[in-house]
């Protein structure tokens, strides 16, 4: 598939090395204005880090980390929700490895599970579904979170437990979507490398309302090639003085993105405000369980009470997210803050900008 007629690198040169040659060309020379590009995905981050394609670009094209770490992004107030479940509810919390360090306003699932919390690590909603259904004693939360890919999955598993007739069984959700983001770091970047793996889901709509407004991007894939030919089409294309968008990950991303995947979404949740950690509260960003499906919800379930997580002052994870500073910049990075022993929830998750920095990034 050509998006805007503008074939892929791929295309032109007939193969993977051609590609990679020829992107490798059009960054290295380029000597024009200064180009800001946000990675909005933590995966992508990792990637152009781990590859070493940092080293590639010109000191005039900027890499900015966004904010598309779902961990990193979940506000303070959602770990303090998930220990309250954990000690005081006496739920069983299954959740993804990440967010069992991530720090609360005075406390992680890692030290609740210190105190006698029941904190299992699962690798899908749906293991979560399933430890419920062959623990009926027990009542089970699964931490949901994360963008447009990884909700589909949690309505999956309400679907499933409806089917199952499971009592025992609800969502802590902090799931949120991508556009409201997008509008909210426009002034910090100069085009976005989209997610492969969101649009895949959502379609390309969103980077073309982006477009609308204004506001250049590709879609990205998550290969050494694919993220070259992205980078370098950024650079070329930003030289037309016009705003673009191109598709740049053709083999999985279509227009119309996935329909059964977003039916499913649409079945079991709606929109609402969501708080992301660094950016603060984002109209219509996050994503709920519908009321016809409160037994589901947790904190319906349990009638949890409203609270205001409290971020560590020391911390700059929030200017981080926002592109407005470097991992480096903050006072605790790689001091008081490591993956052993973190501060923030950006050097905790796997995807996480200072996670990154720390990995690849250090002298």
């Amino acid at each position: 598939m050509k998006q805007d007629g503008v074939k892929t690198m791929n295309e032109k040169q007939g193969g993977t090395q051609s590609a990679i040659e020829m992107a490798r060309r059009i960054l290295s020379e380029y000597d024009g204005k200064p180009i800001r590009i946000m990675e909005v995905c933590g995966t992508h981050t990792h990637e152009i880090f781990r590859q070493g394609i940092r080293s590639l670009l010109p000191e005039n094209v900027q890499l900015i980390s966004g904010p598309g770490c779902p961990v990193c992004v979940t506000p303070v107030s959602f770990i303090d929700e998930a220990v309250m479940l954990a000690l005081e509810k006496d739920c069983t919390i299954c959740t993804f490895g990440d967010l069992v360090r991530v720090p609360g306003s005075s406390s992680s699932l890692q030290l609740a599970r210190g105190k006698g919390a029941k904190v299992k690590v699962v690798y899908s909603p749906l293991d979560a579904e399933d430890y419920a259904r062959e623990h009926p004693e027990e009542q089970v939360v699964f931490l949901s979170v994360g963008f447009e890919t990884t909700t589909p999955s949690c309505c999956v598993a309400v679907q499933k437990a409806e089917e199952d007739g499971l009592s025992n069984f609800s969502l802590l959700t902090a799931n949120k979507t991508m556009p409201a983001a997008y509008n909210a770091m426009m002034d910090s970047t100069d085009a976005y490398l989209y997610p492969g793996h969101v649009c895949a889901v959502m379609g390309t709509k969103d980077c073309r309302d982006m477009l609308e407004k204004g506001m250049s991007g590709v879609v990205a894939g998550f290969t050494p090639p694919e993220l070259l030919t992205a980078l370098a089409v950024i650079v070329k294309k930003s030289q037309e003085g016009k705003p673009f968008f191109v598709n740049c990950y053709p083999r999985v991303v279509r227009d119309e993105g996935s329909p059964d995947a977003r039916a499913i979404v649409d079945k079991y949740m709606e929109s609402c405000d969501s708080r992301w950690r660094g950016i603060g509260m984002l109209p219509d960003s996050g994503m709920k369980l519908k009321p016809e499906y409160g037994a589901f919800d947790a904190r319906v379930k349990y009638d949890l009470p409203a609270i205001e997580g409290k971020e560590n002052k020391a911390c700059r994870c929030g200017e981080v997210l926002q592109g407005k500073c470097t991992p480096e910049q903050c006072p605790v990075y790689g001091k008081g803050c490591t993956p052993e022993h973190p501060v923030g929830a950006c050097m905790v998750s796997s995807e996480g900008a200072c996670s990154a920095f720390y990995l690849y990034n250090r002298k």
